[in-house]
Parts: C-alpha cells; sequence; structure tokens
C-alpha cells in the first residue's frame, strides 16, 4: 500500500500538528469518488498494549457483497506519541497504516473506529487515513467529537444531521434499537450520505457495522 502524500507527524508541538491538519484538511475530497463496482471492504482499529507503550492496529478484509471476512491482520508498534485530544490521529496513523499494508488486496472503501470529517479541523483519524492512501474512507464514531445534533428516533436506523453552524459533518445514527447511536461521517472521497447508506448496508444486528464490528474485536484481543 503506498502513500500519496507525507501523512504527516508527531513532532513534539502541538500547534505544528495543528498545522498539518490544515493541511492536509485541505486535500479532503468530500464528494464521492468510489470504483463503479465496491468489491473489498477493510475495517480499522485500534487498540494500546503495555499500558499504552504499544499500539496495536487490526485490519480485517471483507467481501462487499457477502460480508464474510476474509482476511485479517494485526500491527503492533511503539506508541509514537501521547494521548493528546483532537490529535489522535497522528498517535493512531503508523499502526494503521502498517496494518491496512498486510491485507492481501487493497481495498475498495475503508470504515475506521473512529471521526471523518467530524473533527474541529475536519481531521479525523479516517480523513487522515483517506487522504494519505487516497482510498475512499468512512468514519464510525461511538461518541461525538464536534457538532450538534437532535437525538435520533429509537429505533434502528433512525438518523439526525450532525451540524457545525450551517456545516453538515455526517449523520447521527441509531443502528440497534434503544442503542446509543453512532456517529458517522465521510473520511475522503466519501459524502456524508454515502457514508450513513454504507453503515446502514453492513449491519448485522449489532451496534457497529461488520467491518469495524470486526476490527473492533480483534484489536481488543490480546492472543492475536
Amino acid at each position: 500500500m503506498n502513500t500519496v502524500i507525507d501523512p504527516g507527524r508527531w513532532e513534539g508541538s502541538v500547534a505544528a500538528a495543528r498545522g498539518q491538519q490544515l493541511a492536509l484538511a485541505a486535500r479532503v475530497e468530500r464528494q464521492d469518488r468510489l470504483p463503479r463496482s465496491v468489491r473489498w471492504l477493510a475495517g480499522l482499529d485500534v487498540g494500546f498494549e503495555d499500558n499504552g507503550a504499544t499500539t496495536r492496529a487490526a485490519a480485517v478484509l471483507l467481501d462487499a457483497r457477502t460480508l464474510q471476512p476474509l482476511a485479517q491482520e494485526v500491527a503492533r508498534i511503539p506508541t509514537v506519541m501521547p494521548y493528546i485530544p483532537g490529535l489522535l490521529s497522528f498517535r493512531e496513523l503508523p499502526a494503521l497504516l502498517a496494518a491496512l499494508a498486510r491485507l492481501p488486496r487493497t481495498p475498495d472503501l475503508v470504515f475506521v473506529d473512529g471521526h471523518g470529517i467530524s473533527h474541529p479541523r475536519r481531521l479525523g483519524v479516517a480523513a487522515h487515513l483517506g487522504v494519505v492512501t487516497d482510498l475512499p474512507s468512512i468514519g464510525v464514531a461511538k461518541s461525538r467529537l464536534v457538532g450538534r445534533f437532535v437525538e435520533p428516533g429509537a429505533d434502528a436506523g433512525a438518523c439526525t444531521p450532525l451540524l457545525d453552524g450551517n456545516e453538515q459533518l455526517g449523520w447521527v445514527l441509531r443502528s440497534k434499537l434503544r442503542c446509543k447511536p453512532l456517529f458517522v461521517a465521510g473520511g475522503h472521497r466519501v459524502s456524508a450520505d454515502t457514508a450513513r447508506d454504507w453503515v446502514l448496508r453492513t449491519l448485522r444486528g449489532y451496534r457497529l457495522p461488520e467491518p469495524t464490528r470486526l476490527a473492533d474485536r480483534l484489536a481488543s484481543r490480546r492472543d492475536g
């Protein structure tokens, strides 16, 4: 998996990292530019081991039609920076890119457990990864980072816009009856509506869509 631009790196300065985010966010494409036929999906998630000293990234490759997992990989690397809110993609991206590169096929669409453009500087980890790899990407987050919303209805599939001022960043989606909603946004080359539609298409009765559900399960294990 070759990156197309410098992904940015943590150099010890919060101000410099935020500046890198703004530069990378300017490269994010918010309109759909997916393959005509999406055949392969990937789900990505990150966990930490050794009291945070090791970053463990999981990547799962799925058939887009059946959602059957075809391959899974785990990459472990030394954690590159401390936890700093708003800069998590710099902490997680090196291991995510390593795990993604180990998959036997390049996915047509990547689901990332984290935010897409629903970020104060519009560069959550899904957007960061998407613009670096130039792969279409979707962010599926479990909690809000920025924006306001009206609580969606209790039924599975109910959704409301996630707004920041007059800008729609994504959707707040109830993926399972009476479960806490997900925060779904395009990362790169995927619009908000298409991101929502793909999440709905890949739900199988759990709170998380299958790509990130499987990656979340793998990332949280310690025996893989």
